[in-house]
């Protein structure tokens, strides 16, 4: 007798014991379902739609498709120049050109957001840096290595001839969107790359007759 109740206590208590340890699992469960619904929900910039980050809303009307081209193809355009222009001072030793570079940089990378923000306006997706290496008057990747390891008198001839090159291939972008554009401020960074870089150019057509 004795034995058999021993027997259904144990049998009781097991039984208790499973039902208590299946009633954590299930909460423990449910405790961390929620946790990471929640965490995942609140990180930002997550789109938990799985679409794309849409584009801003356009402020702006007046404008083609030529503007939105220019806009789009000029930022990598100068960030290039930018990338080029920063090479200068750990390379060069010509204060002149130095100057000029810092020039250069000056002038072009607060047109990048010009860039931007029009882009914005005309509800158009933020541009990007990467680089199109085909584009006028871009660099190519070898062309750029050999930039980065030369120094002294061969650096500053090689600089100079490139940026020329991608000078004109900036003016050639510029005039095809003061002949085909329509919005007034595209237009305006187009005549201002026009008219700053022909006369960087000339500059640095004269600095290359001296050397």
């Amino acid at each position: 007798m004795f034995s058999t109740r021993m027997k259904l206590a144990l049998i009781a208590g097991t039984s208790a014991v499973a039902l208590i340890s299946a009633g954590c699992s299930s909460s423990d469960s449910d405790t961390s379902k929620a946790a990471t619904t929640s965490s995942t929900q609140s990180m930002p910039g997550m789109d938990h739609s799985g679409g794309m980050t849409s584009a801003p809303a356009a402020s702006r009307s007046d404008f083609n498709a030529a503007d939105v081209t220019f806009l789009q193809m000029m930022y990598p355009h100068h960030a290039q120049a930018v990338e080029m222009a920063r090479l200068v001072p750990s390379r060069s030793q010509n204060q002149q050109l130095i100057t000029l570079a810092n020039s250069v940089e000056q002038a072009q990378a607060p047109e990048m957001q010009q860039f931007s923000t029009l882009l914005a306006a005309f509800g158009k997706s933020a541009p990007s840096a990467e680089m199109n290496h085909d584009m006028t008057g871009m660099m190519s990747k070898d062309q750029m290595s050999k930039l980065e390891a030369s120094s002294g008198a061969d650096f500053d001839k090689m600089w100079m001839q490139m940026m020329i090159e991608h000078h004109q291939g900036a003016i050639t972008m510029a005039n095809t969107e003061l002949a085909q554009g329509t919005n007034p401020d595209a237009k305006a960074l187009a005549q201002s790359i026009v008219t700053a870089q022909q006369t960087e150019i000339d500059q640095m057509n004269t600095m290359l007759a001296q050397s």
